[in-house]
């Protein structure tokens, strides 16, 4: 089982935790040090437990193993083993109709171990405003953010929808490059390292407006620090508290998770930040394939699901962004699987195509935050799509 500190041997004295966590956002981790660190909770900062529930959700092995894959991808065909090996990954699990078709472990990750979510927090964060909707806690995606969060009257985030914090369409001005020290993502960084409660919600209201609310898309974590602001305000729960409430429990994620915070006693740091097992972040998108039921009862809003994996669309022009979830084309460019998908740097996806019933989780650890895939994960996902139909 998962120590959650792994980096303190006795008798040897444990790297800063401030120095690794800058060291790894800005890709500069050899692999060893990298997976020990993806594989640790803590990092720099503290963390909130996802309590698991009592019943734990079977993920049974399918009747077909999925031996291998053909996956083309930049003219080059490959097989599973490129995919395994050269995108460094360390947990692979795909489901197909709800059964196991594949699972391989690597890098020091295990069944019982917990691995970094990275962005992908930001695909979980968002479905708990869906399901906040359905608790009728939040009236819906049209109504003002300063209805739930009126410390941000004034700010660039006033006369912002719920819908246009969900799209990352606020017009607020953001740079999420993680590479760049000067970057407001770097400095977000710095505000989590050194854990002040409010510190990163002030930051971000003090930025400016760069474009009109809802007319230009840009990525921006500071949009799901927001997001959790906003969850926690219209709940009056910390998201780790909400998420195991809704999903986590009753779904039967087999594990306990645990989550990034601001400060000790502060907000969930949204945008990153779950520590998972790799099975549960694979009934994780079971749950979103099952389009927000559990046992019959409705947990998201009917249509969610649709709705927040949907391109969205700016000036007429189409962006392949939903609410913090990536729609997934196939190999011909067509949405008609309705595949989507949770991202996160280093190489860490929920793929989930409602057409095909396949789930595929994958936690990796690659040398840089972005773009350093040798193949591209859409291509291996249609590659496994094509193999198991």
């Amino acid at each position: 089982m998962q120590t959650g500190n792994r980096f303190e041997v006795e008798g040897e004295t444990p790297p800063d935790r401030r120095q690794l966590s800058r060291l790894a956002y800005a890709g500069k981790l050899l692999p060893p040090t990298q997976s020990t660190l993806f594989l640790d909770g803590s990092w720099a900062f503290a963390t909130r437990s996802i309590a698991r529930g009592s019943r734990v959700r079977p993920l049974p092995a399918g009747n077909r193993e999925l031996r291998d894959v053909t996956i083309q991808s930049r003219g080059v065909e490959f097989d599973l083993a490129d995919y395994i090996s050269r995108n460094r990954v360390a947990g692979l699990l795909i489901t197909h109709r709800g059964s196991v078709a594949l699972e391989h472990y690597d890098l020091g990750l295990d069944a019982d171990a917990r691995w970094i979510s990275m962005s992908c927090a930001k695909s979980v964060s968002t479905t708990l405003v869906g399901a906040a909707i359905q608790d009728g806690l939040i009236g819906g995606v049209d109504d003002a953010l300063t209805d739930y969060l009126p410390q941000l009257g004034g700010s660039s985030y006033d006369g912002v929808s719920v819908r246009q914090l969900l799209q990352m369409t606020s017009g607020v001005k953001w740079d999420d490059t993680h590479t760049d020290p000067g970057s407001e993502r770097s400095h977000m960084l710095e505000l989590q390292i050194a854990q002040r409660s409010g510190a990163i919600l002030d930051f971000v209201a003090s930025l400016p407006r760069v474009a009109p609310a809802g007319s230009v898309w840009n990525y921006s974590t500071a949009e799901t620090h927001v997001v959790g602001a906003l969850v926690q305000a219209a709940t009056g729960r910390w998201l780790s508290d909400y998420l195991s409430e809704k999903i986590w429990a009753p779904f039967g994620m087999q594990s306990e998770a645990t989550w990034w915070l601001e400060s000790p006693d502060g907000l969930e740091v949204a945008g990153s930040g779950i520590h998972a097992t790799l099975r549960d972040y694979a009934r994780f998108g079971l749950f979103l394939m099952n389009d927000g039921l559990i046992e019959g009862k409705r947990v998201l809003p009917e249509g969610w699901v649709a709705q927040a994996s949907a391109p969205l669309a700016i000036h007429g022009k189409r962006v392949d962004y939903g609410y913090m979830w990536w729609p997934v084309p196939d190999a011909e460019g067509s949405f008609a699987d309705g595949a989507f998908g949770a991202r996160g740097i280093f190489g860490q996806f929920i793929y989930v195509n409602p057409r095909a019933e396949v789930v595929i989780a994958v936690c990796s650890s690659r040398s840089k935050p972005k773009f350093a895939e040798a193949i591209v994960d859409n291509d291996f996902f249609n590659g496994v799509v094509a193999a198991l139909r």
